[in-house]
């Protein structure tokens, strides 16, 4: 069972709609098919939201430190409520899925990923459950910090969103912790339309 859903991305107006802020896109997303009211948490020095449900809690978290910090965000409502990395959800940008793909995997390195990294440390565990989003790669490496700083054209701004309304559908198998489950619906790709039959018009002599 998934008892801490994370959104991972930077605070303020101007990174709001950066590639790096797409945890936060899910989980204000998931807020609204939840019925649930995010407000800042000083405790947990970001936006949190509680939703009650038979099974217990379910707790969204936006981390307002900055991505680099995001741990000292999760760690501490974690420890508090006594969930288990292995119960918690972080869902982040990924560099190596393109814009519309997503990925459903526990544990894990950091790949980079700064968020991840400072999670990992604080929670003293890499056996969190990832949510990866694909926001695509520049090409370059040096090139990756202004990529995720920057706003996607709206082509890739519209994958991504398509990403976040498709992946809110597995909400309940997330929630139950039904990871198997979960990740065939993530990773189902729309089938492909079938091609119309072949139409031969006939001879306008009849032969």
């Amino acid at each position: 069972m998934i008892r801490l859903m994370v959104g991972l991305g930077n605070p303020g107006p101007e990174y709001e709609h950066t590639r790096h802020n797409a945890g936060f896109w899910w989980v204000e997303a998931s807020a609204r098919q939840l019925g649930a009211s995010l407000a800042f948490d000083r405790s947990y020095h970001g936006v949190a939201a509680r939703v009650n449900r038979p099974a217990g809690p379910l707790w969204l978290l936006q981390p307002m430190t900055y991505m680099n910090l995001s741990g000292k965000s999760v760690a501490p409502l974690a420890r508090f409520f006594k969930i288990e990395p292995a119960e918690i959800l972080v869902v982040h940008d990924e560099l190596d899925l393109a814009p519309g793909q997503m990925k459903l995997k526990k544990g894990g390195g950091a790949a980079g990923h700064n968020g991840l990294k400072d999670i990992m440390a604080q929670l003293g565990s890499p056996d969190f459950w990832r949510l990866r989003i694909g926001i695509g790669h520049p090409g370059l490496r040096s090139e990756v910090a202004d990529w995720v700083l920057r706003r996607p054209p709206i082509e890739d701004r519209l994958a991504i969103d398509q990403c976040v309304t498709d992946s809110i559908q597995a909400l309940p198998l997330l929630m139950e912790g039904a990871m198997d489950r979960a990740t065939m619906k993530l990773h189902a790709k729309p089938q492909r339309p079938k091609p119309a039959p072949r139409v031969t018009d006939p001879s306008p002599n009849g032969e």
